[in-house]
């Protein structure tokens, strides 16, 4: 079944939590390369996929969010692109089953597009394409590209996306609240990306990571009545707090869950968690999901 298939006989989608805060649970660190995990403990990826496909998700993503050149390259692992986002997919795959769809994430590169930085968009674009091509190669159901800040670099990504793949393509950004309203830390307000991205050919819009599920929710409010497409949200467990050398997200599954409602009454096709988010949290966000469509 396809993604549009699965959306239109469920209505709402059930998308999975964090991978990081369940890499770190397993004592895998910062500053390690995490797509070298894909290879070197693949096992480690493969229950956290399967953790969230027990969990009760719709569709899991894939370990690849780093994936590009240019963040491999910090790693010195660049020629290893294609071994990498390979077996990323293909954990995920394997850990779905056919119980779940496999979006290949991407993620930021890290780089500034011309003239802030000294990367163009067709240079840009051919690193994303490199992704996409081995996503194609190895069946995903779907791509998304998610925490992205500015709408050049997730522009370049889309087109690299519907050039070499004829996936549905979803388009997340990160927006936080400043004095004149929200924005990514480009400058980027919910409404404009909405409209450029659906103009550029995105099949589903949305908003990933920031500060919490309340923020989501006035994201979500400020994107739907400028787009008809399927909306995706991915909220953090809250805002990261660093107590005793450990990160906590403060927002339980019964918190986060009970606003569900709110963004399902919105018209959010997909929900899920991004950081601090963890397989209790996606359990109970299918309880309140089962509950509340009919």
């Amino acid at each position: 079944m396809t993604f549009h298939e699965k959306l239109i006989e469920r209505k709402v989608l059930l998308s999975d939590g964090a991978w990081g805060t369940e890499l770190v649970k397993k004592g895998f660190g910062t500053g390690e390369c995490p797509e070298l995990l894909n290879v070197d403990h693949p096992d480690v990826l493969h229950e956290i996929a399967e953790s969230y496909v027990t969990a009760g998700s719709d569709i899991i993503l894939t370990n690849t969010f780093g994936g590009n050149p240019y963040k491999l390259s910090k790693y010195g692992v660049e020629d290893r692109l294609g071994e990498l986002n390979k077996a990323g997919v293909r954990i995920s795959k394997e850990a779905a089953a056919g119980k779940a769809l496999v979006f290949a994430a991407i993620g930021p590169t890290g780089e500034f597009l011309a003239p802030l930085g000294l990367t163009t968009m067709d240079e840009m674009t051919e690193a994303f394409s490199k992704q996409v091509r081995v996503f194609a190669e190895e069946g995903a159901d779907g791509i998304v590209i998610e925490s992205m800040t500015d709408l050049g670099e997730i522009i370049c990504a889309l087109r690299a996306a519907k050039n070499h793949s004829d996936y549905p393509v979803v388009c997340s950004m990160t927006f936080d609240k400043g004095l004149k309203g929200y924005a990514t830390i480009m400058g980027v307000k919910p409404e404009d990306a909405v409209r450029t991205l659906e103009d550029e050919g995105a099949d589903v819009v949305g908003s990933n990571c920031g500060w919490g599920i309340g923020e989501i929710i006035d994201v979500a409010r400020i994107m739907r009545p400028v787009t008809g497409l399927p909306l995706w949200v991915k909220p953090n467990a809250g805002i990261p707090e660093l107590i005793d050398g450990m990160t906590i997200y403060r927002h339980t599954p019964e918190f986060m869950a009970k606003y569900i409602p709110d963004l399902i009454d919105i018209g959010v096709s997909v929900v899920g968690g991004c950081c601090g988010s963890t397989p209790d949290h996606i359990r109970k966000i299918r309880e309140i999901v089962d509950a509340v469509v009919t």
